[in-house]
Parts: structure tokens; sequence; C-alpha cells
């Protein structure tokens, strides 16, 4: 799944390709990704005459700022954005495609079809389900040292599984929260109310400079993510624990040991994570 750097290195390339473009015709071919309005006749005409003033992004969704509306869309597991002109040939499991008065489309592809759409009127967005669950990003204001003590104090969850609740901490993913934990040297089964506050610094710390470092690199490539452009992300090159079982941790030479919590397959150096 597409995690916070991901998201945003899609968001700033299709801002390149897309913004101020003006929707003159939108063709839904899998209707189940639409889930507001619950009519897809209504969402076609909603969008009719709409021009993306802009795309910002909540946690790990896409939100196209349109002149009235915002279209909020979450891309799940496998869901890709590419821009396109209207007469190539539609690739197979793409879902929707919203097509610009200048001939150019922007297609939503999604083999496993579990990527959804809301429209709202403008101001609504942040009001309702899905965003008003969320928590801030690591990129947010909010995301003070306060706050996230305080929300960790009030879990007896272990920590990966409080890094992976979207409505505490919103963009994290197993990938990033396994590289955060590595970095704080936190073992990823402490309860996370019992951290020190030293503890919760140091995630608060490396959360924030691991999601900027990956943003910088475009992303991590894990299976099928690519960017708006079909370009893989570099991270991967410069992951510590994710994917990295068996080999030696670069810190203390070790292997990384692979188990898992909660269902999520965690990864992480037994020495440099002290239980």
């Amino acid at each position: 799944m597409p995690e916070l750097p991901e998201v945003e290195t899609i968001k700033n390339t299709l801002k390149q390709f897309v913004l101020e473009k003006t929707i003159e015709n939108v063709e839904v071919f899998w209707p189940n990704i639409v889930k507001m309005p619950d009519d897809i006749e209504q969402f076609k005409h909603i969008l009719h005459g709409q021009t993306i003033q802009d795309i910002t992004r909540k946690g790990k969704f896409l939100l196209f700022q349109l002149d009235a509306y915002v279209l909020v869309s979450h891309l799940r597991m496998e869901g890709k954005y590419s821009v396109h002109q209207s007469k190539e040939p539609m690739k197979k499991h793409t879902h929707v495609a919203f097509t610009f008065s200048d001939g150019e489309e922007l297609r939503y592809n999604d083999v496993r079809k579990f990527g959804t759409m809301h429209v709202f009127k403008k101001g609504d967005e942040l009001k309702e389900k899905p965003l008003i669950q969320l928590g801030p990003d690591p990129f947010e204001q909010d995301f003070s040292f306060a706050y996230f003590y305080e929300k960790l104090k009030k879990t007896d969850r272990v920590i990966k599984a409080a890094l992976l609740d979207q409505t505490i901490v919103a963009g994290l993913g197993n990938i990033y929260v396994d590289e955060t934990l590595f970095k704080a040297g936190v073992h990823p089964l402490k309860k996370a109310s019992k951290l020190t506050k030293k503890e919760v610094k140091a995630i608060q710390k490396e959360a924030t400079a691991t999601l900027k470092e990956a943003v910088a690199q475009g992303g991590t490539t894990i299976r099928s993510y690519v960017n708006g452009q079909g370009e893989m992300g570099m991270f991967q090159q410069e992951l510590f624990v994710y994917g990295q079982e068996n080999q030696a941790c670069k810190n203390c030479g070790k292997p990384i040991v692979k188990m898992k919590i909660g269902g999520r397959g965690t990864h992480l150096c037994v020495i440099c994570q002290k239980p």
C-alpha cells in the first residue's frame, strides 16, 4: 500500500500535469470505487465542468481541490493515476477516467479494486468520514510531542499497532513504522503506554525524519508502487530493516529478524531494539 511518502510523490507529480485542467467527462467502469455520492450519475454530474485548482494530501489520501468540490481519493493497495491522450487505448484494470477539455485524460487504475473516491462540497471534507477520523501526520504542526505522548499513554496496544492506527498518526504504514522503530531503538512489542518520554520523542523525531527522507527519494518501491509518471521510488535502497530478513544489521551486524505482530510482518534487530 502506498504510504505517506508515495502519496506525497504522486501528488507532486500529478500537479505537474493536471492543474488548471477542466473536467469535461467522467467514465466509471467499476462503480464500487465511488463511495460518495452513492449515485454514479450524480458523481459524474458534480464533477462535470470542474477545474482542478490544486492537489493536496491528508495522511494517505489525495485531495483534488476543484472549483466547488473536493475529490478525496485513497489508493489502497494497488491504485495508480496516470495521464494519457483520450485516444490512447485503456489499460486493463482502468476503473475511472476523467477526460479534460484539452483532450487529455486522468485515469485511475487499480488491480485489486480496493481504492475509494468521495466527493464533498469544499469545506465539508474534513467534517465527515473518512478524513474526520484521521490523526495528524508527522509533517503537520499538530503532531506535537504533547499530543503524541498523551495518545500513546491512553492505549494498551504495542507500539507497532499504535503507530499503524491512522487515528493516532496518519500516513505511517508497515514499511515506515518498522524503519522508524529501528532508528528510534524501540522494540515493536513494547507497550505504547509504557514508553518513556525519551522513547516517545525518539519515535516522533525519527518518524518525521524517515518520511522526509523517503519523500526526497520519491518513495519506496515494494511490489508495484510507481509515481504518476511511472517511475519507481528509490527509498528501498535506504531501508535498514524492512524486507531485510536475515541480512546483517547495518548497525551491529546481527541478522535482521522478521516476526508477525497483529498479523503484520514486522522487521527488527533484536540487539539494537531491546524488548
